[in-house]
């Protein structure tokens, strides 16, 4: 007869219908949220100016992040009726609560690069499960 398992962890005291926060978390978890929420700060940007800044993004990834956030009320849109047209976006106050939380993940992505990185390079060379098997790297047991 198998053993009953008990649920542990941040879950178990979410209502029962818990998708909406699972849904939050992937907006607020996506990188191009934490880019953008970072690379706005406390200033106004123009969306060419957040193009330049986010290496990697396209203009449909930037986009379609800026749509959520300011669906969400992290982001606010001001359009200009001028020619050519100008768009800027600024943070808001909710989502400038949640650049405190981003700025440490990304921090921590910066110091801890380069561990990522060779824990990377040991799973390429040994595989996963390894740490224990006899004849696995002693970097392993650590």
């Amino acid at each position: 007869m198998a053993k009953e398992r008990a649920a542990v962890g941040p879950c178990t005291s979410w209502p029962e219908d818990s998708a909406f926060i699972r849904e939050v978390l992937d907006r607020i978890g996506d990188k191009w949220t934490v880019l953008v929420l970072t690379t706005l700060g406390d200033r106004t940007l123009r969306y060419s100016d957040l193009m330049a800044s986010i290496p990697g993004v396209s203009q449909r990834m930037l986009t379609v992040t800026l749509k959520a956030l300011e669906r969400d009320g992290l982001v606010e849109r001001q359009a200009y009726a001028e020619i050519p047209p100008r768009v800027e976006y600024c943070a808001t106050d909710l989502g400038r609560s949640l650049q405190r939380a981003v700025l440490q993940l990304s921090q921590w992505a910066v110091e801890n690069h380069s561990a990522v990185a060779a824990n990377r390079a040991l799973h390429e060379r040994v595989g996963v499960g390894r740490a224990g098997v006899k004849g696995a790297p002693a970097a392993l047991a650590d």
